[in-house]
């Protein structure tokens, strides 16, 4: 399985909340999680609400168990609700089909892992996590 290093997740982190500022947007919570889903690295800005993390990490993760990223996976529950509350159901909640939730590959198109995060628009979040992904010299599949 190809591996997310903590230093590219790290690089992620910080760069998706620079560019968060430069945006000046709404606090963030950045997760990155690995391809086996394991958070790599975690960070919560001031003032983000309680719940952000949690929002976050089920971005991420429902992109790696879906395989799809979160616009998509946003498209697909609004044409199928019932399957994607089960979904969520079977997930134990760990799937929010938003934009925000970025598939992370590697130069050769593997998935090394995924990005969520939770604070602004699905589709700022989004934004802060391409740029995060691409600043660590890695390719976002945000489903455009």
């Amino acid at each position: 399985m190809p591996n997310l290093t903590l230093d590219q997740a790290s690089t992620i982190v910080d760069t998706a909340l620079a560019k968060a500022h430069e945006l000046k947007l709404a606090p963030l919570t950045v997760v990155v999680l690995d391809a086996a889903g394991c958070p790599v690295a975690l960070k919560r800005e001031d003032n983000s609400a309680l719940l952000r993390h949690r929002i976050a990490k089920a971005k991420a993760w429902g992109v790696l168990g879906m395989g799809e990223p979160g616009r998509k996976l946003r498209d697909r529950a609004q044409n199928n609700p019932a399957f994607f509350n089960v979904l969520v159901e079977l997930a134990d909640g760990n799937i929010i089909p938003n934009p925000g939730g970025v598939i992370v590959r590697d130069v050769g198109g593997a998935i090394v892992g995924s990005v969520g995060i939770s604070g602004d628009t699905g589709d700022n979040d989004e934004i802060c996590a391409v740029a995060g992904i691409e600043a660590a010299g890695l390719v976002a599949d945000d489903g455009r």
